[in-house]
């Protein structure tokens, strides 16, 4: 497992466009530049040789994070791996590195959330040990 840098940036990038398809390369590319160069935020990478097979990303929230009371709060952004790779405990491994990264940054809780119709999410953050602490709509209009 690695921290992304410029060096594997081309890899996240497009194991990210799996997990987020409505966003492009370009898009995506620029944002992560930003990311990885930030200390309160970090990818990491699993590979299997050389092919990059799964991705996590966390960063600390000093904003209100439903559920906690601390802050800084480590927060899980996104977590994917690729298809053939599922159900072998790369997801977990992924996330506990990300974990191990919060912790060293001080922080005492860790938070995630989920869109309510993904179940596979859902599934994944009780089976990894999170609590839900919230359901919500969010609602918009234009004015």
């Amino acid at each position: 497992m690695l921290k992304a840098s410029m060096d594997n940036l081309k890899d996240l990038v497009n194991l990210a466009l799996e997990l987020w398809p409505h966003h492009s390369a370009k898009e995506l590319k620029a944002e992560f530049e930003e990311i990885v160069a930030k200390e309160d935020a970090v990818f990491f990478l699993e590979y299997d040789g050389s092919l990059p097979v799964g991705f996590a990303q966390c960063q600390l929230r000093y904003d209100y994070v439903e559920g906690t009371s601390a802050s800084p709060v480590g927060y899980l952004e996104g977590i994917f791996v690729s298809e053939p790779y599922r159900k072998k405990g790369i997801a977990r491994q992924l996330l506990t590195a990300c974990e191990g990264w919060a912790k060293e940054k001080g922080c005492t809780e860790f938070a995630s959330d989920c869109e309510l119709t993904n179940t596979q999410s859902l599934r994944f953050h009780q089976s990894t040990g999170f609590e839900e602490a919230n359901r919500i709509i969010c609602f918009v209009k234009k004015l």
